[in-house]
């Protein structure tokens, strides 16, 4: 019995597609946050400089 129940369970593939779907969707996740990491210094970078001219009064 036990090794038919094993059989059975090693060709039963129901649940597959759903793994394959949260693999892409964590390394969607993944590529996501370190691209907007990346956006973010340089957002601030930008927002700093633009914050210094207009202090200053002078174009940049």
């Amino acid at each position: 019995m036990k090794p038919r129940l094993i059989g059975k369970f090693i060709k039963d593939d129901l649940g597959t597609t759903a793994m394959e779907y949260c693999l892409i969707a964590a390394l969607v996740s993944v590529v996501a946050v370190g691209t907007l990491k990346g956006m973010g210094i340089s957002l601030i970078t930008l927002f700093t400089t633009v914050h210094q001219s207009v202090e200053s009064g002078q174009p940049t």
